[in-house]
């Protein structure tokens, strides 16, 4: 038997997984490691919490697998996509980790579409200028800390930093890369166009591979820090869509995922590079070699639950996750009148508005923690159905969707998506997240399976299918209506606010 690992570098801890080559997990482990938020707008994280974390869970999933260490053949790695670490000529970190839901860029992305024109850049990267990728924290930095800017020797993302110290090797894999704000979508490589226009060094970035291809191996010192064998390959793997996207199957057309973490995503395969002239739908490459993604993401998922339960902490100590989810459960569907909208973070789709705002609408004296907590949950499910409507407005196919992250793992989530969806919601058998993608692309690089397809089709399987409930489901028509006006009716509020600030 042979055996394979997985690594992901989270926005809230890495997580590694060991499994072997039917895909059963044998083991995993997580090690948080804390967000910076010094200023408003701002998402920053050491990288060296990264590198402890990440020593912590390999080594630890290492001795809970209990397998013979010789057998381990290959590394696959993911993590949290559009974060710039900026290097030194000695690989030396200059300051902390930008992450990618930083959203102190909103002029240099206004930079970057005069430099390049709003329509050429959704026709080169598929996407517009948004502040939390990549090469607008290149072009703040340019502004704003010029003498860290003239250290920088390197920029790489979070993953492909982890990637250097495991490896010694600069590599990113094209689903991570296309995240940059760099990359030409259909060459899967830099755009020497955009390069030039925003006057960045192509000798600063990572060599591109695809997903399965081996970009290094591990080094003796490291090897015998965490207990694994010297020279093991590590595949490019992918961003952490992509990576769970493998993990979850999705890697034909028909088939969406719907993940429910700290962010939110909806994530659909293409064929062939597929484009929103609009830009409201990120147009990614796929960690699957010569293929595409459409994907839509909300800020804040997750994080928005973990915002609310952390707050009434301060008056109920304590307060569980599931408490809260149990209160929400009790309460009615649509939480009988009150709206939550989830832009504690700004907003990408559909608004592609950095300043966006949270809010709850509708407050009475009726309606309490619990209320709160179930409109929190439909608002987030609300925020994604606004990506779903506009891939259906596209023309995608979505024959089934695929739950990931949290929200595979609470009854009320999974029920809360199939209602308002209006679309059966499946879960999987083994739901690792990303780090099991990344581990299924490191057996394709190794030879375990022929290709990114086989390994799905070994390894991933359906467990159960949450149905919607049509009294839900007409409830659930009226309040998306609705939610669908809070954005509106709040912008001219949230401009005079912002102006004001």
């Amino acid at each position: 038997m042979t055996y394979l690992l997985g690594l992901d570098i989270g926005t809230s801890g890495a997580k590694a997984i060991l499994c072997d080559s039917m895909g059963k997990v044998l083991a995993s482990a997580r090690a948080e490691y804390p967000l910076s938020q010094p200023r408003p707008l701002w998402s920053e994280q050491s990288p060296a919490d990264w590198w402890a974390g990440v020593r912590a869970a390999l080594r630890e999933t290492v001795a809970r697998a209990a397998v013979p260490v010789a057998q381990i053949v290959g590394l696959g790695l993911t993590g949290q996509m559009h974060g710039a670490v900026f290097l030194d000529a000695q690989d030396q970190v200059i300051r902390p980790a930008m992450l990618w839901n930083d959203q102190r860029t909103t002029e240099e992305c206004a930079q970057i579409t005069e430099l390049v024109g709003a329509e050429r850049l959704v026709a080169i990267t598929g996407n517009p200028a948004l502040t939390g990728f990549q090469a607008p924290k290149i072009l703040w930095l340019r502004r704003h800390e010029p003498d860290a800017y003239a250290r920088v020797a390197r920029v790489l993302l979070p993953k492909d930093y982890i990637r250097l110290l495991l490896t010694g090797d600069y590599a990113t894999d094209a689903s991570d890369a296309a995240g940059t704000l760099l990359l030409d979508l259909r060459a899967r490589d830099y755009s020497p166009e955009l390069l030039s226009a925003m006057e960045i060094s192509k000798t600063w970035l990572p060599q591109v591979y695809e997903g399965p291809q081996i970009t290094g191996r591990l080094r003796v010192a490291v090897a015998e820090d965490l207990g694994l064998p010297a020279g093991l390959p590590v595949v490019a793997g992918g961003g952490d869509n992509a990576a769970a996207a493998v993990g979850t199957g999705v890697v034909r057309a028909g088939v969406v995922s719907s993940s429910i973490g700290t962010s939110g995503v909806l994530f659909a395969h293409s064929n062939t590079p597929a484009l929103d002239p609009q830009g409201r739908l990120h147009g990614f490459c796929h960690a699957v070699p010569g293929q595409y993604h459409l994907m839509a993401v909300i800020l804040s998922a997750g994080g928005a639950f973990q915002w609310l339960r952390n707050n009434l902490r301060t008056i109920a100590p304590g307060l569980s996750y599931d408490e809260l989810t149990a209160l929400a459960a009790i309460t009615p569907p649509g939480a009988e009148g009150l709206i939550f909208t989830p832009y504690l973070s700004g907003e990408r789709t559909p608004h592609l508005d950095p300043l966006a705002r949270a809010a709850f609408v509708g407050l009475t004296t009726r309606h309490g923690i619990g209320h709160m907590a179930r409109a929190v949950m439909e608002g987030v499910v609300f925020a994604l159905r606004d990506g779903l409507e506009i891939m259906r407005g596209l023309g995608v196919p979505i024959d089934e969707i695929r739950a990931t992250g949290g929200g595979a793992k609470s009854p009320l989530w999974l029920q809360l998506q199939a209602d308002i969806y209006g679309t059966p919601v499946a879960t999987l058998a083994a739901e690792e997240g990303p780090a099991y993608g990344a581990a299924l692309l490191a057996g394709v690089g190794v030879g375990v399976f022929a290709d990114v397809a086989e390994a799905v089709d070994t390894c991933v399987r359906v467990a159960g299918v949450t149905a919607p409930n049509p009294a839900n489901g007409a409830v659930y028509a009226e309040a998306y209506a609705a939610y669908r006006t809070v954005y509106p009716a709040l912008g001219m509020v949230q401009s005079s606010v912002t102006v004001q600030r």
